[in-house]
């Protein structure tokens, strides 16, 4: 419960109880455990560890991660130290957090069907609360040579495969490079998704015009941060109107607006990535506490109240007589 008399900031994820719903985004300070415990005593609802793979991956070299305009620019290439060493950041984790109610949400990726299986099914030993499975990374190759997210067929295959290795909760995590992300969103709604993470980052490129080259090592990256939010809340209102599955809004997160904004799109939750660089990692808290703020003050009780609020037509203003 908030401490504005009246709001109530839990939310209900999939069975899965979040005292608010400020997620940290995958990628973003979950790469160990006393990070995680850090950002989620400084008063995020959950916690995402770094997507992890079958086996550990060096990722690209540098550089991978620029500052551009209003946000970043990165093609890391998913570095992690592997799927066995992430069970154990996992449990570390969990036992840094166990006298709070956060939750912990682990993050995988794989270059092939079988491959998302077999990682989902070793990561559900460290009993994580929800699993993201990650489909829509640009900057990595696959079995399909494109991101799992780019079709539906794809995406929908790895959904299956996930669900059938693991009982825990699983949300699938989608591109915004995509002609139609509402396409996605069903088909892997159909297969059997928990949940939807709408979105992941934006492809782009930032060229150096005084070498004549790109910046970035793999030369295209993703886009992240402000500078893509307008993309994000599209998307979940887009998913929104398609599924009638739970939605984690993220993409330019920074503020109680910016979550508030995502909510009335259609999400249950949001994910904040790119603002943690500015902020530190008491910056979760201080967007439940905004958005707790915005609730008093416009009197809404409950997040669910504000969910999808958006979608409502128009007003109809009859002209004065």
């Amino acid at each position: 419960m908030s401490s504005h008399s009246g709001v109530d900031l839990t939310v209900d994820l999939c069975g899965v109880h979040l005292p608010n719903p400020v997620i940290l985004a995958s990628g973003i300070l979950g790469t160990e455990a006393a990070l995680m415990e850090r950002v989620g005593r400084g008063g995020a609802g959950a916690v995402t560890s770094k997507s992890c793979s079958s086996q550990p991956r060096a990722g690209h070299p540098n550089p991978t991660v620029i500052k551009w305009g209003p946000g970043f620019l990165n093609a890391v290439g998913l570095a992690n130290p592997g799927v066995e060493a992430q069970v154990e950041i996992l449990r570390e984790t969990r036992r840094r957090l166990a006298d709070t109610d956060v939750a912990i949400i682990g993050s995988i990726f794989a270059e092939t069907v079988d491959g998302f299986a077999r990682v989902a099914e070793t990561l559900s030993s460290a009993e994580p609360d929800l699993l993201e499975v990650n489909i829509s990374c640009p900057n990595v190759a696959h079995e399909f040579g494109a991101p799992f997210a780019s079709a539906p067929e794809t995406a929908a295959a790895v959904t299956r495969a996930v669900k059938a290795a693991t009982d825990i909760p699983v949300i699938v995590k989608l591109s915004p490079n995509v002609t139609d992300i509402a396409i996605i969103a069903r088909a892997v709604e159909d297969a059997g998704a928990d949940a939807i993470a709408a979105i992941n980052t934006v492809s782009g490129m930032v060229i150096d015009i005084e070498a004549a080259r790109p910046v970035l090592s793999n030369r295209e990256g993703g886009i992240s941060g402000p500078a893509i939010k307008p993309i994000a809340v599209r998307s979940v209102y887009r998913c929104y109107e398609a599924v009638s599955i739970p939605i984690i809004g993220i993409g330019g997160v920074s503020s109680g607006a910016d979550a508030i904004e995502m909510i009335m799109a259609g999400a249950s939750a949001v994910g904040v990535g790119s603002a943690v660089f500015w902020g530190g990692v008491g910056t979760l808290g201080q967007i439940a506490r905004e958005m707790a703020e915005f609730m008093a003050d416009h009197g809404y009780e409950r997040v669910s109240d504000m969910v999808g609020l958006a979608h409502r037509p128009p007003a109809l203003f009859s002209d004065p007589e």
